[in-house]
């Protein structure tokens, strides 16, 4: 059975996950270093990591199994997960696959690298907005619609 699994700490798209898990009764998991306030159901595990860089990452790799779902924005993660056979998704929408994974990858390391030479300032993407909410959730329900 498809699970779902919530890189929980900074993700604004909880909401439509649940959404998608209420409509085809899927399980799903947020991992996150601190407590969540998310409804009671037998459906949602809260998971809190204990603290420390990449613990929930370590979680949810861990965890997570062939054709399960994966939430996050975070690169290194879904190159984990994409290793285990996982389906991963980014908070707009955008699918993480074998294909672009390597790219992704390479891309945060050459900005992290420009950043810490100060060849660049901040670190933020554009903003998050209603159209990036609206193709998660297209996304999603196509994914677990595929795996079911």
């Amino acid at each position: 059975m498809v699970e779902i699994f919530v890189d929980a700490d900074a993700c604004p798209v909880k909401d439509e996950t649940l959404k998608v898990v209420g409509r085809h009764n899927i399980r799903v998991h947020f991992v996150s270093n601190q407590w969540l306030r998310l409804p009671q159901s037998s459906l949602i595990n809260i998971v809190v990591a204990p603290e420390g860089p990449d613990e929930a990452d370590n979680w949810i790799a861990e965890h997570i199994g062939d054709q399960d779902i994966c939430i996050t924005g975070d690169i290194p993660l879904a190159d984990r997960c994409i290793k285990k056979g996982a389906h991963v998704l980014n908070h707009n929408g955008k699918e993480f696959t074998p294909d672009s994974i390597g790219m992704a990858l390479a891309s945060r390391d050459l900005m992290t690298h420009l950043r810490d030479l100060g060849e660049i300032e901040g670190g933020g993407g554009k903003s998050f907005n209603k159209n990036d909410r609206s193709r998660f959730l297209s996304a999603l329900e196509t994914y677990v619609q595929k795996l079911k």
